[in-house]
């Protein structure tokens, strides 16, 4: 199970009229509700973290896990190579993808709305949090569910 994990909008509330709490690893605070439901998911589906961020080429892997483990989030996490073509959110969850064409047990949580023009099969594993809100216990409950129903259709 993977869980294609963007960062703002999803871990960290994008709020233009207040500046982000910085913690002492030097990246922003993750709300408590994303850090909940994330934990949520990860429990419940045995998951893997793939950054799919802008920020994922800011650390390094251990760097990341560093930053996820001080906000009481610990597991294996992964990131989509770096961004030198420039390419869209979209863009890049699709050229992944099609790099890995085996790959069966994945849902994609992102607040960028131009994911909602992925090809239907894809969309389907979509959960499009609200940047102002981030991931909530709804949205990890439909990540839940988008994740067991693959499971069960690949068994």
């Amino acid at each position: 199970m993977l869980i294609l994990l963007d960062i703002d909008g999803v871990m960290v509330q994008g709020t233009s009229w207040k500046p982000l709490e910085i913690l002492k690893d030097g990246f922003p605070r993750f709300t408590a509700m994303a850090i909940t439901s994330l934990k949520r998911i990860i429990s419940e589906t045995k998951g893997s973290v793939m950054l799919t961020s802008s920020h994922k080429s800011t650390y390094s892997i251990t760097q990341w896990q560093a930053i996820f483990k001080h906000r009481g989030i610990d597991v294996g996490i992964h990131k989509l190579e770096d961004n030198t073509g420039f390419l869209t959110r979209k863009e890049e969850i699709l050229k992944w993808l099609d790099q890995k064409s085996n790959l069966q047990d994945f849902v994609i949580i992102d607040d960028d709305r131009t994911l909602n023009d992925l090809p239907p099969q894809l969309k389907d594993r979509l959960v499009l949090t609200s940047s102002f809100i981030g991931l909530t216990d709804e949205g990890a409950s439909l990540a839940i569910q988008i994740l067991n129903n693959l499971k069960l259709s690949a068994s």
